[in-house]
């Protein structure tokens, strides 16, 4: 083995090689330990010594399981056997002795670097190029980057190099070897071949045409000869599942399968954040949108117009998920969302949905009153659904009548008596409030208020006895009663039935295995003072930056919360309520009586440690009217 290969790692790329830390000393006798190093396969005993020679493992532990591992001969990989055994490292911060951490430790001993595969940071289509499946598998290699002069391999066997001196004359390129986790290369080397394979297949079947359309002239004229018999190729079938189950796995919330001129795109959505997964031939991409769509029991021919669908499925654990579909035709083709819904959602309670103690009373406070109507606010994906789903669901009582008028709808629950708002047969949601008033209901949930006929029926309703919960598109919630005047609805009959309104927006929270305090940087506090204006509210003694480590994907964060503006119309709210209402006296008569802004909402999430500035900034919109 030459020095080459125990040089100093590389600098940090695409957040996924972890940085060196080893002191010069430990760097040199890595070195000159790996330079002596034969062609050979790691063993359980070697990797053990050298753990105890680092003082990563007590010399006691090491010898008391060498000698009761002393007839170990087996093909498994020497951490996969140390990684059970959950030790701590001697070593501060004495973090748990994982397959990750073991993995770490490997490429600083051996003095490669080392690389996490993060499949959504890796281009399936070209690594699989380079190197054939069986001869990854023979030696147990993964190719995670190929570039114009050089591709990156992964391996968990550092002392195997003999498949290196004969892959550089074929492939003609240099080659750089890194560690990785013997798991992940083992996974990921069947879900890389496998797709690619299925890919391959499909597009050599005979069942799909070379290309895909490339204009809107060409969609329109051909809309109507497409074929189904692809979409039960059982490569796209294939395709399909594993497409699946890569976005439960990410926990992503919307798939989006887009067409462009020369490839289709894949992009998830996770956190809030849009990351692009995988391109796919367009006669494969077209093919597996006529998939979905069969399965989603919609008009497969009919790719003129939008269509909307739903599909069940279930995760690899055995989890039941739904799926909403929506098809819109564009320049290039037709273009497929899937919003995956997790109904994990519904039985989560106010402080996992962001709710402080304060906002949970003043929420209950007006949910639990006999009649009325309860708006929430906020624009698209900022998590109005999921809070009036987690409502109505504890709502639901084995006593109480909940029926619901969606378009769609969104999530099925049993508990729930859910319409679909139909408009082709004029079926909206004013039609749809009227016939569920002769449903003797307790609680109605109106997807929508959008125009003066559904508000005057939600009024209807309320002013009758019935409790009634509906969204409003406004940026916060003293501007959804301006919203209602310019509708056309008499000021009287709102301070006659509105509750409360409620505005949300959802911000990415900061990852709890690597947030990091930090002290207070001169944009920090400008930011700060920006963020709380008009109030002179004090900053945070620390506030919390994102790091990025492997559980968050090296991007600092990971979920999200929700920050909430909860506005009671009190009897002083009520008396400015008028034709010509001033939203500024609303808001400031609210805030004197509780009421939180969006941003300062998001403020004590900041201070909390919960969410950055930055966050809150960019979802949030500014206080206005002071």
């Amino acid at each position: 083995m030459d020095y080459k290969s125990c040089r100093r790692p590389a600098a940090v790329e695409r957040g996924q090689v972890v940085g060196y830390s080893a002191t010069i000393a430990t760097y040199e006798n890595a070195m000159l330990t790996a330079a002596e190093q034969t062609e050979h396969r790691l063993t359980l005993v070697e990797v053990v010594d050298a753990l105890v020679a680092d003082g990563v493992v007590g010399s006691g532990e090491g010898d008391k399981f060498k000698q009761e591992r002393r007839y170990f001969r087996g093909d498994i990989h020497p951490l996969f056997v140390i990684a059970e055994q959950k030790w701590k490292s001697a070593k501060p911060p004495h973090r748990t002795l994982d397959l990750e951490a073991l993995t770490q430790w490997l490429a600083q001993w051996c003095g490669l670097d080392y690389f996490h595969i993060d499949p959504l940071k890796i281009n399936f289509s070209d690594v699989t190029e380079v190197i054939s499946n069986a001869y990854a598998t023979r030696f147990r290699v993964l190719p995670v980057e190929v570039r114009a002069h050089e591709v990156v391999v992964a391996t968990a066997e550092p002392f195997q190099r003999a498949w290196e001196a004969e892959l550089k004359p074929i492939l003609r390129k240099d080659i750089r070897r890194v560690i990785s986790n013997p798991d992940a290369i083992a996974r990921f080397q069947v879900e890389f071949y496998n797709l690619a394979k299925s890919v391959k297949k499909a597009m050599s079947s005979g069942n799909i045409s070379g290309s895909g359309l490339t204009n809107f002239e060409q969609l329109v004229e051909l809309g109507k000869k497409s074929s189904t018999l692809d979409a039960n190729d059982q490569h796209i079938v294939h395709i399909v599942d594993w497409l699946w189950q890569y976005a439960f796995e990410q926990r992503a919330s919307d798939i989006h399968v887009e067409p462009r001129r020369d490839l289709g795109i894949v992009r998830f959505r996770i956190d809030g954040v849009l990351h692009q997964v995988y391109q796919i031939p367009m006669a494969v991409l077209n093919a597996m949108t006529s998939r979905i769509k069969i399965l989603g029991r919609m008009d497969v021919v009919e790719k003129r117009r939008p269509q909307d669908g739903r599909i069940k499925t279930r995760t690899p654990e055995g989890q039941e998920v739904e799926l909403r579909l929506s098809t819109l035709p564009t320049a290039f083709g037709e273009k497929l969302v899937m919003r995956i819904f997790d109904p994990e959602v519904l039985v989560r309670d106010a402080r996992e949905l962001g709710f402080s103690e304060e906002d949970s009373q003043r929420w209950k406070q007006m949910t639990l009153q006999p009649n009325g109507i309860i708006l929430v606010t906020g624009p698209t994906g900022s998590g109005k659904t999921t809070t009036l789903y987690t409502t109505l669901k504890s709502l639901a009582t084995p006593e109480v009548n909940v029926c619901t008028i969606e378009d769609p709808i969104e999530m099925v629950e049993p508990a729930f008596n859910q319409v679909q708002a139909l408009h082709g047969i004029d079926m909206g949601f004013a039609e749809g409030i009227r016939a569920l008033m002769r449903q003797d209901p307790d609680i109605i949930m109106v997807g929508e208020i959008r125009d003066l006929e559904t508000a005057d029926m939600a009024i209807q309703a309320a002013l009758t006895g019935h409790l009634v919960l509906s969204t409003l598109h406004t940026n916060d919630a003293p501007s959804a009663i301006t919203r209602l005047l310019d509708l056309g609805v008499p000021a009287y009959l709102l301070n006659s039935t509105i509750l409360g309104v409620m505005a949300q927006r959802l911000v990415r929270t900061l990852c709890p295995h690597c947030k990091k305090a930090g002290g207070l940087r001169a944009e920090d506090e400008a930011a700060w003072s920006e963020l709380v204006v008009p109030w002179k509210s004090k900053m945070p003694a620390q506030i919390y930056h994102p790091v990025g480590c492997l559980e968050c994907r090296m991007t600092g964060y990971m979920g999200r919360i929700g920050i909430y503006e909860i506005l009671l119309l009190s009897p002083e709210v009520r008396k400015l309520i008028t034709r010509d209402a001033d939203l500024a006296k609303i808001r400031e008569q609210a805030t004197r009586e509780g009421m939180k802004p969006l941003r300062i909402s998001g403020a004590l999430k900041i201070a909390a440690g919960q969410t950055t500035i930055e966050e809150v900034m960019k979802v949030a919109p500014p206080v206005l009217g002071f």
